[in-house]
């Protein structure tokens, strides 16, 4: 029996007739991938909780987790949950994660309350902390070769020098590049047979190992650091060179660099506006950290404030009069269209009447009559061959 999680954040209703579970509320449900909901993030047909590759790295993974111990098993990049509570039904307790995303971290967090697996794990940002002793850690391999080689690093640095790391994604996701990232920090690198379009790579023997840190570049007078992940790494995606180059002169008082990424916008703004304070917020822990270590690098830590947060889910309603975004439009590995409407939903619920939302977005993408239902009149600022520029008022 499965317990839909409800939409607005409450915690299940309780199963009848069944004792009270670890979770707190009654009821313990029966443990199944198949069970597992993406909520909070996005939810639609197309879009799935769990893959093959989670259940091949949890296949692949079983013998070497049999033999670890309470606290030696490491979770890193599980989507929503899968390889966590996977390894938790199996017994394993003391299991230490690390997602990027804040959605999946609270999704984690809500399967587990819904299976009565809440006590199995913690969740902990990437830092030694996460691998230190560790002796197996299941792995989805992030799509970026700066983001592996920062987790590679990090591993090699400070788990137990017996460490295995199972390290999967779909085929189609996956490079050759890939092996070479994790040989620079491990001595031995094996490849499993390919399954459902799924395979993963085995490496033992760290060394070489090291602590992360971001790349610093320079760009028109702004100085971009960038750890492993974080869009455009520590350059300046043309979609937010073109807002940069339209956004206009700010009065004094606070303004908000939603999905900040780097915090290339928020930087720009503080620098260009001496007495503006700016709120830039990510769900990407990458993200935040690489737009601190930019603020500092900028000197305009003081005035701006970084924070990981879904959306603006922290910030009261009608509580702000500018906001600048450049959307994503990945969930995960996934397009998917429904991302930005929902950001515009959001930005419209914090922005005070009249106040406005800035946005850029490829021009394929039609976003103007979703920003006008979100949030209000809408007008064109520029246009180039790629993006358009809009500015959209609160009704």
């Amino acid at each position: 029996m499965l317990v839909p999680l409800p939409r607005d954040g409450t915690h299940s209703p309780a199963v009848p007739g069944t004792g009270r579970g670890r979770s707190g509320y009654r009821g313990t449900v029966t443990f199944s991938l198949e069970g597992l909901r993406r909520w909070p993030d996005v939810e639609a047909p197309d879009l799935v909780a769990t893959d093959a590759a989670d259940r091949l790295l949890l296949d692949e993974s079983a013998a070497a987790r049999t033999g670890a111990g309470d606290g030696e098993l490491v979770v890193i990049g599980d989507g929503y949950g899968a390889l966590t509570l996977g390894a938790a039904s199996d017994g394993g307790r003391g299991i230490r994660v690390h997602q990027d995303p804040l959605t999946g971290e609270r999704a984690l967090a809500a399967n587990a309350e819904r299976f009565g697996l809440g006590d199995a794990f913690v969740s902990l940002p990437l830092s030694p902390e996460l691998v230190r002793g560790a002796r197996v850690v299941l792995m989805r391999l992030p799509r970026s070769l700066d983001a592996l080689r920062d987790i590679a690093r990090l591993i090699a640095a400070h788990a137990a020098p017996d460490v295995v790391v199972f390290a999967g994604g779909r085929v189609k996701h996956m490079t050759l590049a890939m092996n070479d990232v994790l040989r620079e920090s491990f001595a031995r690198l094996d490849v499993t047979h390919a399954r459902q379009k799924s395979r993963v790579l085995v490496a033992r023997g760290p060394h070489d190992g090291r602590d992360p840190a971001p790349v610093r570049v320079t760009h028109d007078g702004i100085v971009v650091c960038a750890f492993g992940g974080a869009f455009a790494g520590a350059s300046i995606d043309i979609g937010t060179r073109f807002l940069l180059e339209q956004l206009p002169p700010l009065p004094d008082g606070s303004a908000i660099d939603l999905a900040c990424g780097t915090g290339v916008v928020a930087t720009a703004l503080a620098l260009r506006h001496p007495s503006l304070h700016v709120l830039a917020c990510d769900q990407s822990a990458a993200a935040v950290a690489s737009a601190r270590a930019t603020t500092e690098a900028n000197g305009v830590a003081d005035r701006v404030e970084v924070v990981r947060d879904d959306m603006l889910g922290a910030q009261p309603d009608a509580s702000a009069t500018f906001i600048a975004l450049n959307p994503p439009f990945h969930s995960g590995s996934a397009v998917h269209e429904g991302i930005a409407p929902r950001m515009f939903a959001e930005a419209a619920r914090v922005l005070r009447q009249g106040g406005e939302l800035w946005a850029v977005w490829n021009s394929g993408l039609h976003y103007r009559p979703a920003l006008e239902r979100a949030v209000g009149p809408t007008r064109q600022v520029a246009r180039n061959a790629k993006f358009t520029v809009t500015a959209s008022t609160r009704r």
